[in-house]
């Protein structure tokens, strides 16, 4: 899975939906960033957005961009404190209610993501992945996907592969569709939010 070379492209029935629903309720998402970014630099200061490459489609290198939900705080030798130490109250509601995933909607207007597929994950976990799990990349990543209506992060890592190539090989307008509305309905609950014991969850070191 190459950076390299010509950005690879999703299907364009995919992509005019992704755009015409992100435009469609833009009214509503724009005033919630406004809102959420205002409250983040209140209470976390700056900078308001969390920066990282990811990998997406054909697993290309791009920058996901989130609100930030943690502090900078730092051991005596200066180095970062676990997550679970430096994610706050406040940053544990912008995650249960996954409002700090609204900046990636500009990600998805450029067409780095959808509205739906597999979430981008970190890049060192490319050479990690066997066959099957590349597979994931076989469409763009998402803000939230099949995995994500199925357990989320309570999801051991071999289930979360095997949700992922699921989409992928029965991807279509109507699952999307289905996926997003499920997706509601997951975000008013608040279920599989975090792994038991981690902030989000373990992070992946290439078990088959």
């Amino acid at each position: 899975m190459s950076g390299q070379g010509r950005r690879p492209r999703a299907p364009l029935s995919k992509r005019i939906f992704d755009v015409a629903v992100v435009l469609a309720f833009s009214p509503l998402w724009s005033v919630a960033l406004l809102a959420t970014a205002v409250l983040v630099r209140v209470k976390l200061g700056a900078p308001v957005l969390f920066r990282q490459v990811r990998p997406g489609l054909g697993g290309r290198p791009f920058t996901l961009m989130k609100f930030r939900t943690m502090t900078d705080k730092r051991s005596a030798d200066g180095e970062l404190l676990p997550d679970g130490e430096r994610l706050t109250a406040f940053g544990r509601f912008l995650r249960s209610t996954s409002l700090d995933e609204l900046p990636e909607l500009g990600s998805v207007l450029v067409g780095d993501m959808s509205l739906v597929g597999p979430r981008p994950l970190l890049m060192e976990y490319l050479e990690r992945y066997d066959a099957t799990q590349a597979r994931r990349h076989e469409t763009l990543p998402g803000i939230t996907g099949w995995a994500q209506i199925n357990g989320r992060n309570t999801l051991s890592w071999p289930d979360v592969f095997r949700h992922d190539v699921w989409y992928v090989d029965n991807r279509s307008l109507w699952l999307d569709v289905k996926i997003l509305w499920r997706t509601v309905a997951k975000v008013f609950a608040r279920e599989g939010v975090s792994a038991e014991g981690h902030a989000t969850r373990e992070k992946f070191r290439g078990e088959r």
